[in-house]
């Protein structure tokens, strides 16, 4: 008979962490330690203040309350762990623990699990990123979470992620072909033939790398232009050089690459180009490093004006997305290569409207024109193809080209919108597009909507603020949206009390959880008893990022992740709330992506029974930084006063 029980407890015990994570000796020792307790409804398993008991407990059936003084501050269902300060510290409880309903709890001893705690780094990665219900950690580090999230999971990571925390797998070429600058053009591509490279770095002699020739410039610049081949290097090469230390992560090393477009980085000691070159990385080393590189794809996008090609190279990126987010990469770089992939793609679409267009428009070729993104990609945060927001600037043309110049243009928006939908991209509910004549705006249009809104903050005009704040020119010209963008902060200067009301919006919807510590699920029949992980958790904090970037005048940084950095730097004081509000919105980027890749939609509502424990553990967690930033929100801009 008692083996049945402890056979029974052993099945009961696997099935939730941090007892999935034992093996299964271990499994069976706390297995056969458990003492099996009954409690009824209003008693009191435990006391604040009471020194802790040498057992910690999960709970088998029935719900406990923990609670400080009188306010419920967590629910324990089946599977919870709790009680855990007689195992972290061994201090005083910190709330009681009060039978809710009737009771099972299972009783592990301290003595027993200790050693597994020890010896086990999935174990105690769990109790430390704060799992547990009434640990020693009360407030989560979110960032402890992420680690141990990608600790616990059961996949091991290949090979080919190590590059992304191991800069030393990266293999790249330490002896760099060099050239004096005072050589011929013929000397170089001698000396390139002869070592079999693409590439030869013209140094002085101190080694300190002037510039770079490629294969490309000796065919581009040398015999497409029947240069002479006594032509000296200086005239040939490509210069100034990009560089970077050799050190240096390989995100960092592969962004550059990536954003400048390069098929060869220079690497030097320092990683300044005022220092002596040590080595060279190509994106053939990149290829040979990852099997798979986003420089293919944005090379393959570049060189193709097909729309077909070009949704088929997202559908590719798609897939290397699914593999960067199942195994844990950081979320700065993937937001990075997606974001990069994307407006490569708007680029692109731009360029087939403006050629489709050039001949019956060729008075307007030369007037200057941004195209903007707004909403996930104008913040450099959309990852999958979700609600194209975006919208159309341009100069005020000449006087008697109004007419036709708002034809072309809203011509060109809705080529645009076309080849971006076709690519896969799903158009706007809301219609906020660069095909609707509302959005495709010369200038002084553009900067009387934003006063007008400034000005007279209606419920709508508040709206329409908090989503074209976050605009990002893509392509065209950037200093037409970079003029806009000062009007928007002069503006703002002189109206500050419109901050105020940007305010009451952002504190507008409550951190999602219900009375019982149960996430809030929509109620209405279409989604119903899901969770909207975008409107209750996302764009909170997006919005509170905005508000208070917005406040210091801080231009020409939309990214939330990058918001919250920078107040951060801002304010000193409150700079671990701003880096776990951060993290906070990092996790909820990537369980909505995966989410999305997962059912091939756009990830938004997610149902709450068909996540892990741990998942609901760690997206709940999230909130904690939500509720701080709209009371510091509230208090900081009096909206209590406002609403009076």
């Amino acid at each position: 008979m008692a083996n049945v029980i402890v056979n029974r407890v052993q099945e009961f015990l696997k099935r939730f962490p941090p007892f999935s994570f034992l093996n299964q000796a271990d499994l069976e020792l706390v297995a056969s330690q458990v003492e099996i307790q009954f409690l009824a409804e209003s008693e009191i398993l435990f006391r604040k203040n009471e020194v802790a008991r040498p057992h910690f407990y999960i709970l088998k059936e029935g719900q406990i309350g923990l609670y400080d003084h009188d306010e419920l501050k967590d629910f324990c269902d089946e599977g919870d762990v709790f009680g855990v300060l007689a195992l972290l510290g061994k201090r005083p409880y910190i709330y009681e623990a009060k039978i809710e309903k009737d009771s099972l709890v299972y009783s592990i001893p301290v003595a027993v699990f200790e050693e597994i705690l020890d010896k086990n780094s999935k174990v105690a990665l769990y109790f430390a990123a704060g799992f547990a219900s009434g640990q020693v950690v009360i407030r989560q580090d979110l960032s402890t979470g992420q680690k141990a999230r990608g600790v616990l999971k059961k996949e091991n990571l290949d090979h080919s992620l190590l590059i992304f925390s191991d800069p030393s797998q990266i293999q790249f070429s330490e002896k760099v072909i060099q050239i004096l600058p005072s050589a011929t053009v013929q000397e170089a591509a001698q000396k390139m033939a002869s070592a079999s490279v693409s590439s030869i770095v013209v140094c002085q002699p101190d080694q300190i790398p002037l510039g770079i020739i490629t294969d490309k410039d000796l065919r581009n610049k040398v015999v497409a232009q029947a240069l002479p081949l006594d032509s000296s290097v200086e005239g040939v090469m490509t210069t100034p050089v990009i560089t970077k230390k050799k050190g240096a992560g390989f995100s960092d090393l592969y962004l550059s690459m990536i954003k400048n477009r390069l098929h060869h980085l220079i690497l030097t000691e320092d990683g300044s180009p005022n220092s002596p070159i040590c080595g060279i990385l190509s994106d053939h080393d990149v290829l040979l490093s990852m099997g798979n590189s986003p420089a293919v794809l944005i090379h393959a996008l570049l060189n193709t004006e097909e729309i077909s090609e070009m949704k088929s190279i997202r559908d590719r990126a798609e897939t290397m997305l699914s593999y960067y987010l199942e195994n844990e990469v950081a979320m700065d770089f993937v937001a990075s290569v997606l974001t990069e992939i994307n407006d490569v793609i708007i680029q692109q679409a731009v360029k087939i409207a403006q050629n489709a267009l050039a001949d019956q428009f060729p008075e307007l070729k030369s007037l200057r024109f941004a195209f903007l993104c707004l909403g996930s990609e104008g913040r450099e945060e959309q990852l999958l193809r979700t609600d194209l927001d975006n919208a159309l600037l341009y100069e005020d043309p000449p006087q008697g080209l109004e007419a036709k110049a708002k034809d072309y243009f809203l011509q060109l928006g809705n080529k645009v919108i076309e080849a971006l939908v076709a690519c896969g991209f799903l158009p706007c509910p809301g219609e906020i597009m660069t095909s609707n004549p509302k959005w495709n705006q010369p200038l002084s249009r553009w900067k009387k909507h934003f006063t007008d809104w400034i000005y007279t903050p209606t419920p709508d005009a508040v709206l329409s603020a908090s989503i074209f704040f976050d605009f990002r020119p893509v392509a065209g010209h950037t200093s037409l949206a970079e003029d806009l963008s000062l009007h928007i902060y002069d503006t703002i200067q002189k109206k500050k009390d419109f901050l105020s009301f940007l305010g009451q919006n952002a504190i507008l919807t409550p951190p999602p959880l219900g009375f019982f510590k149960d996430l809030v699920v929509e109620k209405t029949q279409e989604h119903r008893d899901q969770f909207d992980i975008k409107t209750r958790a996302m764009l909170p904090l997006i919005d509170l990022a905005r508000l208070l970037t917005l406040s210091y005048g801080v231009v020409g940084i939309n990214n939330t992740f990058k918001r919250f950095e920078k107040l951060g730097e801002l304010e000193p004081r409150n700079a671990e709330l701003f880096t776990q509000a951060g993290k906070a919105y990092e996790i909820l980027m990537r369980m909505r992506a995966l989410e999305g890749l997962k059912h091939q939609n756009n990830g938004r509502y997610i149902r709450p029974e068909n996540m892990g424990k741990l998942q609901r553990q760690l997206l709940k967690s999230t909130f904690a930084p939500i509720a701080e930033l709209q009371e510091l929100v509230r208090v900081r801009f009096q909206l209590d006063l406002l609403r009076a």
